[in-house]
């Protein structure tokens, strides 16, 4: 069976979206072992010691139970360009632990930074992050992305993003894109269309 993945982000001993992180692991549950009561991340994050100044990643890997708790200092990738990449990944509403696949395909971002991901002609997410595109007066993102993230479901439901299929050759219509997950806040990582390749 699978092994899933939460990447929590700390900041200043603060847990941040742990309302979508449990509503994304009840998900997985539901999928995987409907029959079992979901993990509990508020009980097991308390239970620890954690960090209360600085920046973290919270990273839980679980199965049926929790198999791996731990706090990593987090520092930001420097990202400036981006190759675009043909993939057959599958699109999950939970993240799964294994990253084989979307590590090939990061592999192949010759001299750019990361890898936009292509899905049967529409964009989808880069290794890392999700996307939203900037047309001059409205953010878009992917109506169907690899994986759900946690940013992206509260970016939505606070309107600031509009799902919508975007067509790799529809790229020209956009102005920028932002790059965002659980660690990213929306707006710190933007990039010119121009820096796709």
């Amino acid at each position: 069976m699978y092994r899933f993945v939460e990447s929590i982000k700390l900041k200043d001993g603060v847990f941040y979206r742990l309302k979508l992180h449990q509503e994304r692991v009840n998900k997985a549950f539901a999928i995987c072992y409907p029959a079992e009561e979901p993990i509990n991340l508020v009980e097991n994050l308390f239970q620890t010691v954690f960090p209360q100044e600085g920046m973290y990643k919270c990273r839980i890997v679980y199965d049926m139970y929790v198999q791996l708790q731990e706090f990593m200092p987090y520092v930001r990738r420097e990202i400036r360009s981006l190759k675009l990449i043909e993939t057959e990944i599958e699109s999950h509403f939970y993240k799964l632990e294994d990253r084989s696949r979307l590590n090939a395909a990061f592999a192949q971002r010759n001299d750019c930074d990361d890898v936009l991901l292509v899905k049967n002609g529409l964009l989808t997410d880069t290794s890392y992050c999700n996307i939203a595109l900037y047309d001059g007066e409205n953010w878009f993102t992917p109506g169907i992305p690899l994986v759900y993230g946690v940013n992206r479901a509260e970016l939505l439901a606070e309107g600031k993003l509009i799902e919508k299929d975007i067509i790799v050759t529809d790229l020209k219509n956009y102005r920028q894109i932002a790059l965002f997950n659980a660690m990213i806040e929306f707006g710190e990582l933007v990039l010119d269309i121009g820096k796709i390749f």
